[in-house]
């Protein structure tokens, strides 16, 4: 308190002293304890005024204890089951979750993982992937505080993702991995990695990479058969040394018929190996009669027109061609789709052609677009001309109808180059992705699609959407959201199939390691999407014979069931309208494929070379308890005591107005009580 303060409240005191004794106790010839006591209630009353005015402030200080957070990563997929560690995991669990010294000395927070990173419930080991590196990657969100101790308890076998080994120069905190799995060094022989294109061409062949490794001290040799049905349709001698123990296998196999075309690599076993599970793998092809071709029509280059062209390849269904507005026009009917990029004049005939024809088209309009053209050439929209240009963010209409959109995370993409002025539509229309100044909503389309004269077109009112597909890969480390929402795109303008009530959208074939994802869309006699309908979906394995019915859950614009938990086999499968008699069938594939079984070992280097890099100590899980010593005994991890100081004003006291309110009512009674009132 500042001695200009103590000062004021001492002037309070005696002003408010000479106040009372003025009032009680001068002109009275003899001092009476009732005026001492009534002269007393006034000081007080008139001190604590005094007080308020004053307003004096006090540092109040707060101490508080911290202990530092000890994290439990747990490894939740199948792989622990499979090296017969699950036991094991259990009770190391309970070992650490219930000593009462780490209890005491730590906050203790507990998580497993397998493709996502989630809150400690139970552990069942039935993940189908391991990603370390995501997980690490989402608890560095949360402990950043450098007081943190974690223990990963893993066999380090990781299926997808970053190499975790690195991801200490994310997540700062000392790592103490408990390595679950044999160490043990078996004879081994497996398929390691299997390249296969998805689709390829009737009539043509397909190439495939096969890369075999081996484990093992001495010579072995072998062979690589590959199967379809009972018959073998390539077969191929491969050696291995101590030394030499990888090999390459390429070559090409028959597209026959189209559809789907299972096979199955197998490597057939050595003497004495443990695990033959990895030494086969199923693969399938998908043969199409031809591919859709698609031409992109611009007189300037821009990054776009690249983006545009990665992202439809990425489909091998698809092939796109770069011409001019001159060279197109010769070649229009080899396209089932025209992306034209900010046409001008000399795009005149191209757009006569495209009227005539009747052809689907996606027309991006930019900055360099002639907008008088454009709204000469289209019977269907017209833009106000400002000549001016805004960027504009996009967001996502969740009520888009015509084809099902995930949400890719378009909020967070770069704002669009985009000329200012509103657009009228003189036909219906669709609204994929709005306009969005900050965080207002224009209620202006970006990006649209509508039908007219049975012919389908989209417009993109924007350019640079480049870097939206570099965005993308930097929010999910890979092009494929961006490439399939896209491809969707493309896959809708370049089809005139009429309009149906209920669309279903699936894969031929699902690998078994990933989700059987099946989705649907349901409409009204009017093509509005309904959500009011019930759609099942009754599967039947083809092999079995056996038949489960599964609903479809509402999410956004679409309906979707999740099929995971089906085995490998082949399904048929109708999706039905409950209130309605409208169906649609198809078939899929899930192949038989387990990549947590893959595994032999625990992956001891590189959980050896995590904790060397973080600062922290590997233990085997028969030393766990050298473990919880280690934590225990380790200064680094002590309480912090923080101290917290607040500056209170006395005006925030509520016990001094307490005060004024009973010195007041006592004297107001005690004057009463005595006659004096």
């Amino acid at each position: 308190m500042q001695t200009e303060t103590i000062l004021y409240i001492i002037i309070a005191g005696i002003i408010a002293l000479l106040l009372a004794l003025f009032q009680y106790i001068k002109g009275t010839q003899k001092v009476s304890k009732l005026n001492v006591l009534f002269s007393f209630i006034r000081f007080v009353t008139l001190f604590s005024v005094f007080l308020l005015l004053i307003n004096p402030k006090f540092e109040q200080l707060t101490l508080t204890t911290e202990k530092p957070s000890l994290v439990i990563a747990i490894d939740n997929s199948s792989s622990i089951k499979h090296l017969k560690q699950d036991e094991n995991t259990l009770n190391v669990v309970d070992r650490l979750s219930q000593n009462k010294e780490l209890n005491a000395k730590f906050n203790i927070s507990k998580y497993t993982f397998g493709e996502q990173l989630i809150p400690f419930d139970s552990l069942r080991f039935t993940e189908k992937q391991t990603n370390i590196s995501d997980a690490f990657s989402q608890l560095s969100e949360v402990y950043s505080d450098l007081n943190t101790a974690t223990i990963l308890i893993s066999d380090g076998n990781q299926t997808y993702g970053n190499d975790y080994e690195f991801i200490t120069s994310k997540y700062k905190s000392p790592i103490y991995p408990i390595i679950l799995g044999d160490t043990v060094t078996h004879t081994d022989l497996k398929i390691h990695q299997l390249n296969v294109n998805r689709y390829a061409y009737l009539k043509n062949r397909f190439p495939v990479e096969a890369i075999i490794t081996y484990n093992g001290n001495s010579n072995a040799n072998s062979r690589i058969v590959i199967t379809q049905g009972n018959a073998t349709v390539y077969s191929h001698a491969v050696n291995f040394t101590k030394n030499n123990n990888s090999k390459t296998i390429n070559f090409t196999l028959p597209a026959n018929r189209v559809g789907v075309s299972n096979f199955k690599a197998t490597v057939i076993p050595i003497e004495n190996e443990k695990n033959i599970i990895n030494n086969s793998k199923n693969f399938a092809v998908e043969v199409i009669d031809q591919k859709t071709k698609i031409a992109i029509v611009s007189d300037f280059p821009h990054p776009d027109l690249g983006a545009l062209k990665k992202s439809i390849e990425s489909n091998e269904q698809r092939s796109v061609a770069f011409l001019n507005s001159n060279e197109i026009i010769n070649q229009i009917n080899d396209f089932q789709l025209l992306i034209v990029n900010q046409p001008n004049n000399k795009f005149k005939k191209l757009f006569d052609v495209i009227h005539r024809e009747n052809k689907n088209i996606f027309i991006i309009v930019g900055t360099k677009t002639d907008l008088n053209f454009v709204n000469r050439t289209s019977e269907n929209f017209n833009q106000v001309i400002t000549n001016q240009t805004e960027d504009y963010q996009a967001e996502l209409n969740p009520n888009y109808a015509p084809f099902i959109i995930d949400d890719i995370d378009f909020e967070s993409f770069p704002p669009l180059k985009s000329n200012f002025g509103a657009v009228e539509f003189s036909i219906p229309f669709e609204t994929i992705l709005n306009k969005k100044l900050g965080n207002v909503s224009t209620n202006q389309p970006l990006l649209v699609s509508f039908e007219a004269n049975q012919r389908r077109e989209a417009i993109l009112f924007g350019e640079n959407i480049w870097q939206w597909r570099a965005q993308s890969f930097i929010n999910t480390k890979s092009f494929n959201a961006f490439d399939n929402f896209i491809g969707k795109l493309v896959q809708y303008l370049a089809s005139n199939k009429r309009k149906n009530r209920l669309n279903v959208e699936y894969e031929s074939f699902y690998n078994g390691n990933t989700n059987v994802i099946i989705k649907a869309q349901f409409f009204d006699k009017n093509y509005t999407f309904d959500t009011r309908e019930t759609l099942n979906i009754n599967v039947k394995d083809e092999n079995s014979d056996e038949e489960k019915t599964f609903p479809l859950i509402l999410k956004n614009n679409n309906y979707q069931v999740d099929l995971s938990s089906l085995p490998p086999s082949t399904y048929s499968f109708t999706v039905k309208a409950t209130n309605e008699n409208i169906s649609k069938s198809g078939t899929f594939q899930i192949l038989e494929y387990n990549i947590e079984q893959q595994f032999l070992n625990a992956n001891v280097v590189k959980l050896n070379q995590l904790a060397e890099n973080s600062g922290g100590t590997s233990y085997f899980i028969d030393d766990s308890n050298d473990l919880i010593n280690n934590l225990l005994s380790n200064n680094r991890y002590a309480s912090i005591q923080k101290s917290n100081k607040n500056i209170i004003p006395l005006v925030d006291w509520k016990y001094l107005l307490i005060i004024i309110a009973l010195s007041l009512a006592s004297e107001w009674f005690l004057r009463k009580y005595n006659g004096l009132i």
